[in-house]
């Protein structure tokens, strides 16, 4: 079992702090991204202190190399030790830019080669069955309805979907996205899609609506703004996966319907193209197993 993570030592703060400030404000990190920051830099430093070291200028690649064998031994799996890593790596990479440091100690320790992990995605008959069970007139089934229609149908993320305004979508086929660093883009929806959503919008709302609601476009039982966990409890008990699930089954699918990888990466909001092109081996993995299954000499 993870033990505890002590608090964030006294000589570390002010460099942690206003290195995070930076993040959040020039690079446009989500809240998220900058907690997950805070607690895997907190968790470095206070392992720093314990081995007697009181200033980042004190850290060298031996006790980066120590930390995260100490990160091995208590039970983290590779890739959180990789994520933390990283995390640790970027943040002296800062210093190292602005001056503060001579060279980066993080930069000398080798990086954990990870297996890359193919997406999960639902078959296209399994997603249908989903969405086409939600046919009823209770209210929160509408409104569930639509939050699945809309991830199938545009791939969003689910900050992103979480994020929406009822402006965003209200009698629109085509939605503005603001996606990871504050980056927008442009997102079809399908006619199923918009049909549910306008349906929701029409006859389930407002009547959800608590005071604090605002403009937000999902809300909760309690009238509240519908946050990311509760889209994620959602797509649990309605679809047994996870959100991301339907992003990935929205990439999967368009490419296994001809859509050329470089829209695909568009429509995803990803940077660099190899992140999409993950996607391919998982088509190349449904036609062969398509191949295997009706072809009569496979």
């Amino acid at each position: 079992m993870v033990a505890k993570i002590p608090p964030m030592p006294g000589w570390a703060t002010a460099d942690v702090v206003a290195y995070l400030e930076r993040k959040a404000s020039q690079r446009g990190a989500s809240p998220h991204t900058i907690e997950a920051y805070r607690r895997d830099l907190t968790q470095f430093f206070s392992f720093c202190d314990r081995a007697g070291i009181s200033s980042p200028s004190e850290v060298d690649r031996r006790i980066v190399r120590r930390y995260l064998a100490y990160l091995d031994t208590v039970g983290y799996a590779r890739r959180s030790i990789a994520r933390k890593a990283s995390a640790v790596r970027t943040f002296f990479a800062d210093l190292t830019r602005r001056g503060a440091l001579p060279f980066n100690p993080a930069e000398q320790v080798a990086r954990l080669k990870l297996p890359r992990t193919l997406p999960s995605a639902l078959p296209q008959r399994a997603m249908l069955g989903v969405l086409d069970a939600l046919d009823g007139d209770d209210p929160l089934e509408i409104r569930d309805k639509a939050i699945l229609e809309m991830l199938y149908a545009s791939g969003l993320r689910v900050a992103e979907l979480a994020s929406l305004r009822v402006n965003d979508v209200e009698g629109r086929d085509m939605i503005r996205v603001i996606g990871k660093g504050d980056r927008h883009r442009i997102v079809p929806l399908g006619d199923p899609a918009v049909r549910a959503v306008d349906r929701y919008l029409r006859s389930v709302r407002d009547h959800l609506a608590g005071d604090g609601a605002g403009d937000a476009l999902w809300i909760g039982a309690r009238g509240g703004p519908l946050d990311a966990r509760g889209i994620r409890r959602i797509v649990r008990r309605r679809a047994g996966t996870f959100p991301h699930a339907f992003r990935h089954s929205f990439a999967t699918h368009l490419l296994e319907g001809g859509a050329d990888l470089r829209s695909v990466q568009e429509l995803l909001g990803h940077i660099d193209l190899s992140t999409t092109q993950i996607y391919t081996s998982v088509t190349r993995d449904h036609l062969k197993a398509t191949y295997e299954r009706s072809h009569p000499r496979a």
